[in-house]
């Protein structure tokens, strides 16, 4: 107690290094918590189920001839047939339970209220396996779960239940209709389980089996040529991986000879045999299922990199600012050592005090911590940051604590052992008042300072190439016009209309908005622009050679009259779409130019052409006439390559149950957002619109990753740098400081002002130039690691190192300009009476 008391008094004797050192820990530590709150809950937590290292996630990569269906939960090469995941089910083995589950878009219907919501089919096995329990009613079991179309119950999310329905028990047994059909609440599951997806928490939770009508039309149950659910399995105790993926693979290997091998038709020798040589991975599966741990890893651990180099600077500059105190403490140190003091004694307290300062730091980082996490929440689209916690987490603070702890230590070990030497009889002989390893410190100060300018030159470059990639990204021709566009989804199909229905509703909806004041354009799409879905099928074109192993997929949309006009894409040859082109009428289509390279079409010709969506037509079975060439406009996202992209109108689809609307008007884009949800309103006030924004939103959030990651990398590496600069500035100040009397026998002996102020310099330009020379060799290995980020640029650029080193340089200088005219303005006489 009586040593925290000492270092409370010595922190209020320096007020200036305790104020610079608390903010210079906050900054530093608040970074990195935010960022490791972030790391944490995508990247390493556990889902809150029992036993979640004995979870795994399955895969099957290879040819999947036919249908594919992916989402959130991963890619394409994890989806498996139903028929194919029942069959492992039954299998046992090495697992102990197998489940399966697949994400869909849910409109709820409950007591008046509407909503748009997730939900996930799930098996009857997915809950027992995962041993999630109900707050409220029961879950799925396998009797819920059996033949298809027959099990009408539905559970509710907690948060569901919480939020929209107050936490009602009299919710269990009472109908939510869901997609226009009547299921029967049976449970509520567990507080705080959001599914086994993150990024995509659902609000219900259905049967598998109900997905034909969760999703209308689909009835492929016994297709093996039909991939779409996603499966995971527990391991059996004492099961390793390895021999779980053993035994799996032996079964797995005679269902795809035995049963699956003989049904694909069409494909060549090659591609049969990968097909017949597939086998099951087994991958861990505490995290769940999730396409965001692959996306997110990356940007994450470049983020928690960098976050950690500025802590590296400010615990720099703290110890600069201890070696410093403790100097001028010598006397004080070499008194107590003298009075009886250990040597131990001396550095506990020492230590103490640097202890305290980085709890008071760690203390403070809290509040930046949220305030970081505000920030990354705000450059976030809605839809991702309502997936995500964004606060502290018990091990966020857990990790503050212990980094705090861990800073203290690092900064204050040497200062401590550096100011424990003093001794009294030394400082009496020295004359001075200095202890006899101020030239160590002095070297140790100067090797700190050096390397935090090599730490702020590796981030300024890097911070620089990810200013500049997000530059390319916003120059990128999108070959169509956002500005003054507001777009939205509604899904009838998921209300339970009829297709007949569902046309008219569109059709009327695309005449009340044309009515609108000052509305210019009325259009609509299946496949939201830059709205990241991609749909894809293969086509049949005349003229080009198919075969079995020959790419025939194009990317595909279906949309309205005047679509091209109102999205601003241009038209090269031919028309685009009106109300002539109807169901009855002869099937019409659009191409971009990506398509006609890729199909071998010249362009001047390729208008009269025919094709078909079915690839193995022949030349005369190809029923759809190429009426249009468009340019080249983006598709999906921003940053994705144009792909060979096919239109035909969506009033020539009799099944088609969603679709986005895009309005332009000549006015201001906030009366349109106010306007659109009466129109629909008076349409149908049970149909929730989805996604109301306007377009120029949508393609920022397309690239909101690049937003993110630049804003963070930039601000981070100012902050770097600012602390670079404190750092520099105290360590010249010091020297000068100690130098005053070398100063003024320099000028006492005809050195002019200049001469003295060249010395100070020179002292900066070879710290510079040392601690340039490394960052800029750390820059390029940070630039090679996010070049997976960067677009339209390699992993390094002269243009950006030229102007992170004329920054830095100037920083740098700016910095020593004050000690060196201090330095060049000392008194001869003065100077020599200094001791």
């Amino acid at each position: 107690m009586g040593g925290l008391k000492l270092a409370v008094r010595a922190m209020a004797r320096s007020p200036f290094v305790t104020v610079v050192a608390v903010l210079s820990l906050a900054l530093g530590i608040g970074a990195n918590a935010a960022i490791f709150s972030m790391f944490d809950q995508v990247l390493l937590r556990a889902l809150p189920v029992g036993e979640p290292e004995r979870l795994v996630n399955l895969s099957a990569p290879g040819p999947k001839p036919g249908s594919q269906s992916c989402n959130q939960a991963g890619s394409c090469e994890d989806v498996f047939s139903y028929a194919m995941f029942r069959d492992l089910e039954e299998v046992g083995g090495p697992f102990s339970g197998m489940a399966a589950h697949r994400l869909f878009g849910a409109n709820l219907a409950f007591d008046g209220q509407t909503l748009s919501a997730r939900g996930m089919l799930v098996s009857g096995s997915y809950f027992p396996l995962l041993g999630v329990t109900p707050a409220l009613g029961r879950v799925f079991g396998a009797s819920d779960d059996v033949n298809p179309g027959e099990h009408p119950v539905v559970v509710l999310s907690h948060n569901y239940w919480e939020s929209r329905l107050g936490r009602d028990p009299s919710v269990l047994g009472r109908t939510l209709i869901v997609n226009g059909h009547p299921m029967t609440v049976v449970g509520v599951a567990a507080e705080g389980f959001d599914g086994t997806t993150l990024g995509a928490r659902p609000d219900i939770f259905v049967p598998l089996t109900m997905r034909g009508e969760m999703e209308r039309g689909f009835n492929r149950w016994d297709d093996r040529r039909v991939y779409w659910a996603y499966v995971f399995a527990r391991l059996r105790p004492g099961v390793t991986p390895e021999r779980a993926s053993e035994e799996i693979n032996t079964r797995y290997s005679a269902l795809i000879n035995e049963v699956e091998a003989p049904l694909q038709d069409g494909m060549s020798e090659a591609t049969l045999t990968r097909f017949r040589a597939r086998s099951i991975v087994i991958e861990p599966g505490y995290r769940g299922q999730s396409s965001v741990h692959g996306e997110a890893e990356i940007p994450l651990r470049m983020l928690l990199a960098i976050t950690g180099l500025v802590l590296v600077i400010a615990c720099a500059n703290i110890a600069n600012l201890l070696l410093a105190q403790g100097a001028g403490r010598s006397q004080e140190m070499a008194i107590r050592g003298s009075l009886g003091a250990s040597r131990g004694q001396l550095m506990g307290q020492l230590l103490t005090e640097a202890l305290l300062l980085s709890l008071l730091g760690g203390a403070a980082s809290l509040l930046v911590a949220r305030w970081t996490l505000s920030l990354i929440g705000s450059l976030m689209p809605p839809e991702v940051s309502s997936t995500l916690v964004l606060q502290l987490s018990p091990a966020a603070v857990v990790f503050t604590g212990v980094l705090a702890l861990g800073t203290g230590l690092l900064f204050g070990l040497y200062p401590a052992l550096h100011a424990s030497r003093a001794d009294l009889v030394t400082m009496i002989k020295s004359g001075s008042g200095q202890p006899s390893g101020a030239r160590a410190a002095a070297r140790f100060r100067s090797a700190l300072v050096t390397g935090q300018i090599a730490l702020s030159m590796a981030l300024l470059v890097g911070a620089g190439l990810f200013i500049k990639s997000l530059v390319n990204v916003s120059r990128v021709d999108l070959g169509l016009r956002t500005e003054n566009v507001v777009t939205f989804g509604v899904s009838p199909v998921l209300n339970g209309y009829e297709p007949e229905r569902t046309l008219a509703l569109f059709q009327q909806a695309e005449a009340e908005l044309a009515a609108l004041p000052g509305v210019t354009g009325v259009t609509a799409a299946m496949v939201p622009v830059l709205g990241g879905s991609n749909w894809g099928t293969d086509v049949a074109v005349e003229g080009f050679q198919r075969g079995p192993d020959i790419d025939s997929n194009a990317r595909y949309n279906e949309v309205g009259p005047a679509y091209f006009t109102t999205l601003g894409m241009q038209i090269l040859a031919g028309r685009e779409f009106d109300e002539s082109d109807v169901q009855g009428a002869p099937k019409v289509a659009v191409i971009n130019e990506a398509f006609a390279r890729k199909f071998n079409l010249d362009p001047r010709q390729a208008v009269g052409k025919f094709m078909s969506s079915n690839p193995g037509a022949s030349d005369g079975e190809l029923d759809t006439e190429i009426v249009g060439l468009v340019r080249d406009a983006k598709y999906s996202e921003v940053k994705q390559e144009v792909p060979p992209l096919l239109f035909t109108p969506y009033r020539q689809n009799p099944r088609l149950g969603w679709i986005s609307f895009y309005v332009r008007t000549s006015l201001s884009t906030d009366g349109l957002l106010g306007a659109i949800p009466g129109v629909f309103k008076q349409l149908d006030p049970n149909l929730p619109l989805e996604d109301l924004k306007t377009l120029d939103q949508q393609a920022k959030e397309s690239v909101f990753l690049d937003r993110l990651i630049g804003t963070l990398a930039t601000a981070f590496a100012a902050l770097a740098t600012l602390l670079a600069a404190v750092g520099l500035y105290g360590v010249l100040a010091y020297t000068v400081a100690q130098r005053t009397r070398e100063f003024g026998v320099r000028m006492a002996l005809g050195a002019g002002s200049s001469k003295v102020r060249q010395l100070v310099l020179g002292q900066v330009a070879i710290m510079f130039a040392v601690g340039g020379a490394v960052g800029l060799a750390g820059a390029l290995a940070l630039g090679k690691a996010a070049g997976a980020l960067l677009y339209g640029l390699e992993g390094h650029d002269p243009g950006v190192v030229l102007l992170v080193l004329v920054l830095l340089g100037a920083v740098a200088f700016g910095a020593a300009f004050v000690p060196a005219l201090r330095a060049s303005r000392t008194d001869p006489m003065h100077a020599l009476r200094y001791d």
